[in-house]
């Protein structure tokens, strides 16, 4: 297979970096809700559909009402851009909401002849639409982050925390850190952040000293870090929170600003203003996939729409791009080639470079990010590629 070099038409945009598994926490979006239209082509039912024989029928499964319509409908919107940019004429994007039911949804696409899933949103979701997809013999390429639930017909998409994790602290081992300890929460987003923190230590050929664990919603990650600092021992400490509370945190360890102590962050940290105000939080790294075009996507879509893009919404973007590349050795009416989703040299998207691995899960170009003076500094680009 031939390797997928985004050229400057698919680049152009209007012209031409939270978990979502099973505990379902939605990205940072606008302050203001996104309109409710325009959307790609309208969920007509079972057998609502004509005829095509020179389109591909893509069926794209978002929730566009209740607590994660807005979500939906952003990615929906990015879905339209995509087609848009790109003057795409092959393809037929129906959406399905999976708000009253992601198996029903998955059921409707699969009787309305579509050969490729985008989505779910969630990572809860992906077994029931794989009920209705995989006797069809229909993939899916899910927006969720939640890596268990991967595999040969379900490529997860979302930006993977432990990919964060392991950038940074492998980017803190190369600046002298030796001696690890973290402070996570409890459930499945603590869980898979602290197996990955561990993992990655150990990779890097340093030391894990400690582990400090709380209950999200009340105080006790400032005494998980008070905990912490008592035991000593430690030389870096990640903090597998959100801004807010890791600026808490990270004020017990460092009560008079930045210190001898390197305080890791996570993706959750990509676009949080909070982190630019907090003293405690000076010299801090974290780890995202590049902004670079993000800036001119969210013009774009701010232009079409009117409001701004959850962050979330590239992915419906980049999942457009992906099906396109492939989509020039796919035959109408023929079975997904599955097989082209593999290629080890990558794809490029809005988000950067990325490849699926042989499991399913996604590997992304990620940079280092410092605070720094009131302002978030590249300290180390994201790979042009694989």
């Amino acid at each position: 297979m031939k390797r997928w070099k985004l050229d400057r038409r698919m680049l152009v945009v209007a012209g031409a970096s939270a978990f979502l598994a099973g505990c379902q926490i939605i990205p940072k979006g606008p302050t203001t809700a996104p309109p409710p239209e325009p959307v790609p082509t309208p969920d007509p039912g079972p057998s609502g559909l004509p005829t095509d024989d020179t389109r591909h029928r893509v069926a794209l499964l978002v929730p566009m009402s209740g607590d994660n319509g807005a979500v939906g409908q952003s990615i929906a919107n990015a879905t339209t851009m995509a087609l848009l940019d790109t003057n795409a004429d092959n393809l037929r994007i129906t959406t399905y909401d999976t708000s009253s039911g992601a198996r029903n949804a998955a059921r409707r696409a699969i009787a309305d002849g579509n050969r490729l899933i985008l989505g779910p949103l969630l990572g809860d979701n992906v077994p029931q639409v794989l009920a209705e997809a995989r006797p069809a013999d229909v993939p899916l390429i899910s927006f969720s982050n939640d890596i268990s639930v991967a595999g040969p017909d379900a490529f997860i998409m979302g930006h993977i925390p432990d990919q964060s994790i392991a950038r940074s602290v492998g980017f803190a081992r190369e600046r002298g850190s030796s001696r690890f300890a973290a402070i996570v929460p409890d459930g499945e987003y603590g869980r898979r952040a602290e197996l990955a923190f561990s993992n990655a230590v150990r990779g890097a050929g340093g030391q894990l000293v400690a582990t400090e664990r709380y209950t999200r919603g009340n105080t006790s990650i400032v005494s998980a870090a008070q905990r912490l600092k008592q035991a000593g021992g430690y030389d870096t400490v990640l903090i597998a929170d959100g801004a807010r509370l890791a600026t808490q945190a990270a004020g017990e360890l460092r009560p008079r600003g930045a210190g001898d102590t390197q305080i890791i962050g996570t993706e959750l940290w990509s676009g949080e203003s909070a982190v630019t105000r907090a003293s405690a939080l000076r010299g801090a790294l974290f780890s995202a996939v590049s902004d670079a075009r993000f800036k001119r996507f969210s013009d774009s879509y701010r232009n079409r729409f009117g409001s701004q893009p959850y962050r979330i919404s590239t992915l419906g973007y980049d999942g457009v791009l992906l099906a396109l590349r492939v989509a020039q050795d796919w035959r109408v009416g023929r079975p997904f080639p599955v097989s082209q989703l593999r290629d080890d040299s990558g794809f490029l998207g809005l988000d950067g470079p990325f490849r699926f691995r042989r499991n399913g899960v996604i590997e992304r170009a990620m940079e280092v990010r410092e605070v720094r003076d009131g302002q978030v500094v590249i300290v180390s680009p994201a790979p042009r590629g694989f």
